[in-house]
């Protein structure tokens, strides 16, 4: 059995249909080094975050292009400035508030005279192609039931069409990618990385679509479930739906964030914001470091309708203001107290209530534009329901114990909401003790404020970690085997407190009961290079904001090595996420999620004779163990956004479906991960981790330079752009 923990279908309410290319200010010359502005079936709303050095002349939200598959296109000046529309028939300018019919090939000047894009729509072809990839889901679901198969032309002839599409794609990101710099053979090993990706997430569709049976199937017009008043959505709306349940049997996942930009295939399976909040929300309570409610209520329009919103927060200062400024009336705000000075409110977190149970979700990025479109970022996220009378009188689960002393280390007294079937309740930590958290697919891994002593001292940070690891036996592989810690900010450490870390996050046994001991450490970071070359260019390095002195620590230089992410499409989208894996080739013993970067006061630093744990921050994470995966791969998943009538057969207990009550060897592996052909892993659960870099990584060589923000560089980015530089990360941020 594979379990693949990435989605299989992009929904097709993010059917792509052409892109935005710049020009030279003549109009005619392609602009070399920058990326094409997608165009996607429907409403795009466009503005200076999506278009090269664009002034404050342009607006935030600029114009809207109305996007048909038929290749119409209608284009609305949203913004205060007229934009300026090049055809055959001659040239148009549009004031604000007016509208106009475009099509392929036409030039859009964002500003009279500046800022030239010109409209391309993709082959018809490739979108009968996209369409024939819900209708070929339909085909073999009535196929299936009716004992015959799809023709093998049939399938054939869509294989040869999203073959070309690629191919067209894949020519225009790398003839924009870094000017004549990259050679052939790096273009073709490009291709061929693109290709390995494609190849292992087509080979996981087909088997997906073999096991789902008799499952339900659906075409572009249905809708999957009821209204949202019974805790349905609408499938265009639904991000993790049926075609992607059926490569795995858990409804919530690790999953990988969008990147605007990245061709079609390395967004595949990833999400998005309006792919998270979703369904019938009726209490949500938002936790993390920086948060721009403009762009929040923008980029995610539910949650306007939802009643009852908290947010949980780190602002201060002006941001503050502003956050406190931009809000709804009826939200509320809570700053967890810090303890000790130099601490943040780091943990990115939602904990969102609906009538039928709770969706958890840990991830990496702040609620700010950047964060959420132009990074390499990670969410896990997973529905459980309200407890049974048989659950409530059970021993509470190590994930409720956890997560309800994380939710009371806040300090938050909760507020009063009204819940369907529950009436009026307060929402507060002892309230989520409601839900049922036996079939968790993750530990808890969280970190609070504090001089932790005692019973507390392995609660929290780097000796929680440690604490279940030791719990743990793993594959005698895995003894001795390397450690990656990849982050986006790092503290001021020393020697001895790396060996502190390493002590923990080395810890675990064999299935031998041999203790796996010490392993190489393996640092992965963004070179000076990676920074400059970046989709964001310099601007990416305000993400990263590490000085020198951190940095460049002599004994640091052993541990270096190169954020590499080509099968992911990724290299070039500088990474927020933060994770910490050991692993053996492309086996992983166990996956750290987190918002913890490498610091003390993240991970917290042991005192008086190791008897106290001094932590600064608040942070979390979820862990993954193959163990977990085990337990629970025999339960048929629940969640919060679809009716569990809809849910495919592939996705049900193996004991119901099949009679089967036993779970082979469960095993976590990367998406690089190969079948032995001697058939010992065809009993095993097998759980593929989307990791966004390649394993092993890549020594930096003599040329490259860990980034620094604090440093000067001169050498102009992708953009022209030098380094310091100013970097917006809110919306009304300087207006």
């Amino acid at each position: 059995m594979v379990f693949e923990l990435q989605n299989i279908t992009m929904s097709t309410s993010q059917r792509q249909l052409g892109f935005l290319q710049a020009l030279e200010d003549d109009g005619c010359t392609v602009k070399g080094k920058v990326l094409p502005v997608p165009v996607f079936e429907g409403v795009n709303s466009i503005g200076r975050d999506d278009l090269v050095s664009a002034s404050k002349q342009v607006s935030r939200n600029h114009v809207s292009l109305n996007a048909s598959p038929d290749g119409t296109c209608e284009l609305s000046v949203d913004g205060q400035n007229p934009v300026v529309i090049k055809s055959g028939s001659g040239k148009t300018k549009l004031l604000p508030k007016t509208k106009a019919s475009i099509a392929s090939g036409d030039i859009i000047e964002f500003l009279p005279g500046k800022l030239p894009y010109k409209l391309v729509f993709e082959p018809a072809q490739a979108v009968l192609m996209l369409q024939s990839s819900v209708e070929l889901s339909t085909e073999i679901h009535v196929c299936q039931q009716s004992d015959t198969r799809l023709s093998e032309p049939r399938l054939d002839e869509l294989s040869i069409l999203a073959t070309t599409k690629k191919r067209e794609w894949e020519t225009i990101i790398i003839d924009s990618d870094d000017d004549g710099q990259v050679t052939k053979k790096q273009k073709q090993q490009l291709l061929d990385d693109e290709a390995l990706a494609r190849a292992l997430q087509d080979e996981e569709d087909r088997a997906a679509r073999a096991s789902m049976g008799a499952s339900v199937s659906v075409s572009s017009g249905q809708h999957v479930g009821a209204s949202s008043s019974s805790g349905i959505v609408n499938r265009g709306e639904e991000s993790f739906g049926i075609e992607y349940e059926a490569g795995c049997r858990s409804s919530s996942t690790f999953r990988l964030m969008q990147v605007k930009g990245l061709p079609q295939w390395a967004n595949k399976g990833c999400v998005n914001i309006r792919g998270v909040i979703q369904g019938d929300v009726q209490v949500a309570l938002l936790s993390n470091y920086m948060v721009d409610i403009d762009w929040l209520l923008e980029a995610c329009p539910r949650l306007r309708t939802v009643p009852s919103v908290v947010v949980f927060h780190g602002e201060g200062g002006g941001s503050l203001e502003l956050l406190q400024a931009s809000k709804p009336n009826s939200w509320l705000l809570h700053k967890p107290p810090l303890r000790l000075s130099y601490g943040t409110h780091h943990s990115k977190a939602m904990f969102l209530i609906y009538p039928t149970g709770v969706r958890i979700v840990v991830h990496t990025a702040n609620l700010i534009y950047i964060d959420w479109n132009h990074k390499s970022q990670g969410l896990w996220m997973q529905d459980f329901p309200y407890k049974s009378g048989v659950a409530q009188d059970s021993k509470s689960s190590p994930f409720e114990n956890d997560l309800v002393e994380y939710l009371q280390a806040l300090e938050w007294g909760g507020c009063m909401a009204n819940v369907s079937g529950l009436g009026e309740v307060r929402i507060n930590a002892a309230f989520f003790r409601r839900f049922d958290y036996s079939s968790a697919l993750v530990r808890l891994v969280g970190s609070v404020p504090g001089y932790h002593q005692g019973r507390n001292l392995t609660k929290w940070g780097h000796l929680k970690l440690r604490t279940i690891l030791q719990e743990q036996c793993f594959d005698e592989q895995f003894k001795g085997s390397p450690c990656v810690y990849q982050f986006s900010s790092l503290g001021s450490l020393d020697e001895k407190w790396m060996d502190e870390f390493a002590s923990s996050v080395q810890a675990g046994s064999t299935l031998g009961k041999e203790k796996l001991g010490p392993g190489p450490v393996q640092i992965i970071w963004p070179t000076v290079e990676d920074i400059r070359c970046s989709i964001e260019g310099y601007a990416a390095g305000g993400a990263v904001p590490s000085p020198q002195k951190n940095v460049e620590r002599p004994f640091l230089s052993n541990y270096w090595t190169r954020w590499q992410a080509d099968h992911t499409g990724r290299s070039r989208a500088i990474p927020h996420i933060k994770t910490f894996v050991r692993y053996n080739e492309q086996n992983l013993a166990w996956f750290l999620l987190t918002s913890s970067n490498l610091s003390k006061a993240a991970w917290g630093a042991l005192q008086k004779n190791n008897s106290q744990l001094m932590i600064r921050s608040y942070e979390l994470g979820v862990l993954f163990l193959p163990s977990l995966v085990g337990i629970n791969s025999n339960i048929t998943p629940f969640s919060c956004t679809y009716s569990s009538s809809v849910v495919p057969r592939g996705l049900r207990s193996k004991t119901d479906d099949e009679g089967l009550g036993q779970v082979g060897h469960p095993k976590l592996v990367t998406l690089s991960w190969k079948k032995s052909n001697d058939g010992k892993e065809d009993r095993d659960t097998i759980v593929r981790l989307p990791l966004p870099y390649a394993l092993p990584p890549v020594k930096y060589g003599p040329k490259d330079i860990p980034w620094s923000w604090d440093r000067t560089y001169t050498q102009p980015d992708v953009y022209g752009e030098v380094w310091p530089r100013q970097v917006r990360r809110y919306t009304k941020q300087n207006q």
